[in-house]
């Protein structure tokens, strides 16, 4: 009875303990999120800034900008959809500044049937929120060349088509021809830390609920 006790108690803790553990990390991970999404929130709505020379995806994203120049008329057209609107596409459209750079602006939505409208050339001053984006996934379909429609921003890809920099800057307010801009925010920001420390707490509970059961039934089996 004895070592069978102690095998059982053993077992009952050191699981509890590696369970408790997971639950505090993700407190942890919890706490450094917020930061990240406060300091973003930050970011995005300070005042902006003169678009600068030189960039750094990780320090400079959601940073507030703007700049002086014009649409070229060339664009990208990434799918996607709204919940108001239904499905559409992102234009995403390259701009000259006025001091001679080629970058690309994220104008935002339009509806599928928007997609052949032409947008010309011509000078509006845009500001807006750099943004390196995420979209692409080693599922995420690639570029349809036949049907001009891209299933992500892919950025890199994007600036090389449209010949411009590898510089987003996603529009804060409407550019004109009927596109409806869909500026940066905090709100698709994911934080499920809170609920992934509460499972392993309450798991590490079950745990020793079911130590507790065992050590029970071990006792009754030699009373």
């Amino acid at each position: 009875m004895f070592r069978k006790t102690v095998f059982a108690l053993a077992l009952g803790l050191s699981g509890a303990a590696v369970l408790i553990w997971l639950g505090l990390w993700q407190v942890a991970r919890l706490e450094w999120k917020r930061d990240i999404i406060a300091n973003a929130g930050a970011m995005i709505a300070a005042d902006p800034v003169q678009l600068a020379a030189t960039l750094d995806p990780v320090a400079d994203r959601y940073r507030a900008v703007s700049v002086t120049g014009s649409f070229t008329g060339e664009e990208a057209h990434v799918l996607t959809s709204t919940r108001e609107k239904g499905p559409g596409y992102l234009v995403i459209a390259a701009y000259v500044t006025s001091d001679g750079r080629r970058i690309l602006i994220d104008r935002g939505f339009i509806p599928e049937t928007e997609k052949a409208t032409p947008r010309p050339v011509r000078a509006v001053d845009v500001t807006g929120n750099l943004n390196w984006p995420d979209d692409m996934t080693p599922s995420t379909p690639p570029y349809d060349a036949s049907r001009a429609i891209w299933y992500g921003r892919d950025l890199p890809r994007i600036a090389a088509l449209l010949q411009t920099e590898p510089v987003l800057i996603i529009a804060r307010t409407d550019t004109g021809d009927r596109v409806t801009s869909r500026p940066v925010t905090t709100a698709g920001f994911r934080n499920d830390h809170f609920e992934y420390a509460v499972t392993w707490f309450l798991l590490a509970a079950v745990w020793l609920g079911m130590t507790g059961f065992l050590l029970w039934r071990i006792r009754m089996r030699t009373d």
